[in-house]
């Protein structure tokens, strides 16, 4: 079987991108490498490894889980079942968070809820003189986060690999087990950002495409999903400097409940973004000077 066979059987069942993605890493080869070789043929064990992933794609196996890496913000990350898999939508919330953290002077962030670290990463790609702290309350996705860490943020050479693996002082991002903000303290910060669960538990998308293998506790936030954006917004607050952004993304109808959530605390400048298909998908606002910031849920 050569590589254009492979790939024509594999497109009577998956789709034609995700073939080519799944060949490509079954052979470990780029994307030019599989157009310029076309009559190739497969060894038997290329040939089992592929049709094994084929088959767990078309049983609704995500792509990312099944290579093991998704790139986001053009930086490609590992991924396992114990994190969300980044989505190009969530971008957008790079994109407004780097517009207000500054290149050329010191600032602090904060990614809550980081998964693989996608974005607290890319921040501290983008703004290498920011201090960046990440949290997460599982363990797994704070392990997958410290790998993408060593691996993204020391591959150029921009910082020393050995520091990195204290996660402490010396480290770009600083990962933290906290369940929310438990493990902040008092400690405030310029800008905090969010990609919490957002999905009513009873949605039926959770039954459908790729979000069925994805962890749950990443995806729901009770009956109407807000509950983490509540808890996130009424406490933002008090890890805040005054004049510091909070920045969430939401599901695509909850734009206007979210705002709503902003102003209640008494955010100012509060505003929605749409997403590249013209979705709202990202809520932010600015603290300004608040004396009893709500601490309810």
């Amino acid at each position: 079987m050569t590589i254009a066979q492979a790939l024509r059987n594999a497109r009577t069942s998956i789709d034609a991108v995700d073939a080519r993605v799944l060949l490509r890493h079954a052979l470990g080869v780029t994307n030019e490498y599989l157009a310029t070789h076309t009559e190739q043929p497969l060894s038997p064990e290329q040939i089992h490894l592929f049709q094994t992933l084929v088959e767990s794609r078309q049983q609704g196996e995500p792509v990312a889980y099944l290579t093991g890496t998704r790139e986001f913000y053009g930086l490609e990350l590992k991924v396992t079942p114990a994190v969300l898999i980044p989505r190009p939508e969530t971008e957008l919330l790079v994109e407004l968070a780097l517009e207000r953290i500054p290149e050329n002077q010191p600032s602090t962030a904060l990614d809550l809820g980081t998964g693989s670290g996608a974005i607290a990463i890319a921040l501290a790609h983008y703004r290498r003189i920011a201090r960046i702290t990440a949290t997460d309350a599982s363990n797994a996705a704070l392990t997958i986060a410290a790998e993408n860490i060593e691996k993204l943020l020391t591959s150029d050479g921009s910082t020393d690999s050995s520091l990195l693996k204290n996660f402490g002082d010396a480290s770009p991002i600083e990962l933290l087990w906290s369940d929310w903000y438990t493990a902040l303290q008092s400690r405030q910060f310029d800008i905090i950002v969010s990609n919490p669960p957002y999905i009513a538990t009873m949605d039926s998308h959770l039954s459908e495409g790729d979000v069925r293998f994805e962890p749950q506790t990443a995806l729901t936030s009770g009956p109407d999903g807000l509950n983490a954006l509540r808890h996130i917004i009424y406490h933002a607050p008090a890890y805040l400097h005054t004049g510091g952004w909070l920045l969430c993304e939401h599901g695509y109808d909850q734009a206007e409940r979210v705002q709503a959530l902003f102003t209640e605390v008494g955010f100012t400048k509060v505003f929605s973004a749409q997403d590249l298909a013209g979705i709202p998908r990202a809520t932010g606002g600015q603290l300004g000077s608040i004396s009893c910031p709500p601490q309810k849920d």
